[in-house]
């Protein structure tokens, strides 16, 4: 991958990371604004239910978050665009569609296979 590619995903990566953040910064000032004074119990548990969603899409971003950080050490380290497993290239379509792919469609797909085996046994 030259300097150029992998300055964009860089890019990209920091833009997300982000992105990320901002939303997460909005949802915390908002749980601290908002509470729960339905009188309802229904709406009560509807806002409940909403919040909890919430809650879990931003311990997934967190994770994500993580997962950004390690694609940008990798960049650092020169090991950005390569598959963990193979050593091979992973195709550009693929690191556009997801910037943190550690592996090539037929890398993952093998791992995919894997884990369906080991879980139905």
């Amino acid at each position: 991958m030259n300097p150029r590619q992998q300055a964009y995903f860089r890019a990209k990566l920091q833009g997300w990371k982000d992105s990320i953040l901002r939303e997460a910064a909005g949802t915390l000032s908002q749980l601290q604004v908002d509470t729960l004074r339905e009188a309802d119990l229904t709406d009560r548990a509807s806002s409940e239910t909403d919040w909890s969603i919430e809650l879990r899409t931003r311990d997934r971003q967190r994770k994500l978050i993580s997962k950004i950080e390690a694609a940008m050490r990798r960049i650092d380290e020169g090991e950005y665009g390569y598959c963990e497993v193979t050593g091979e290239p992973i195709s550009l379509a693929r690191l556009e569609a997801r910037p943190i792919a550690t592996m090539t469609v037929e890398a993952q797909e093998r791992h995919e296979r894997q884990e369906k085996i080991s879980r139905e046994e």
